[in-house]
């Protein structure tokens, strides 16, 4: 057997494979838009052809991370106020084994008490409405929804004058739980941090 591909060469497959559907290298030229053909003949579709190309190419790439169990975890770093962090991350574009869940859940404590480290004095909200709202909420609200919770990732706004940090608590497969894509199997909540007096941005 030939070697099998590692989860950085996937990534750059999928990156290039990316950038020569954008340009317009690959097509997928049966896609219809309306799939009226009276319709469609008037439509175009280049914009929609070379999306559909990405995620056929992509949709085989995580057939083969299935295949050939190839993890679709990357180590991640944040650094805030001083100190940082290394955890596990799915990567966006490949797909969640479950080997992969067992490697995020044993992080989750980690990630939860750094950043209950960092954000120690900051305002808290709950992202709701799909990120259209915000309630703000107590430290005991998110320990409560980590506890039912499976894993947890981060990501940070920072500028000068801004730092916004946030949550990701979710379930199930990591890249379906982003959009709700197969709730309630998988999904996520979403606290964000924020100095006192500032709304959350992300």
């Amino acid at each position: 057997m030939s070697q099998v591909y590692t989860t950085q060469e996937l990534i750059q497959i999928l990156a290039d494979e990316r950038r020569a559907c954008l340009r317009g290298e690959r097509l997928k030229l049966e896609v219809n838009v309306s799939g009226n053909l009276v319709i469609d003949q008037f439509i175009k579709t280049d914009g929609l052809q070379k999306f559909t190309a990405y995620q056929d190419f992509k949709a085989s790439i995580h057939e083969y991370q299935r295949k050939y169990k190839v993890s679709g975890i990357t180590s991640q770093i944040i650094d805030v106020k001083g100190k940082t962090l290394h955890y596990p991350v799915v990567d966006s574009q490949l797909i969640t084994l479950p080997s992969d869940l067992g490697i995020l859940k044993a992080a989750k404590s980690s990630i939860l008490n750094f950043w209950y480290e960092v954000t120690g004095g900051m305002d808290l909200y709950l992202s709701i409405n799909n990120s259209k709202q915000y309630q703000a909420i107590e430290k005991i609200d998110v320990e409560r929804i980590a506890y039912r919770t499976e894993w947890c990732s981060l990501c940070k706004w920072e500028n000068p004058q801004f730092l916004e940090i946030i949550l990701q608590l979710g379930w199930g497969k990591v890249e379906l739980a982003t959009y709700r894509r197969n709730f309630p199997i998988s999904g996520s909540e979403y606290i964000h941090a924020v100095n006192p007096e500032n709304v959350p941005i992300g």
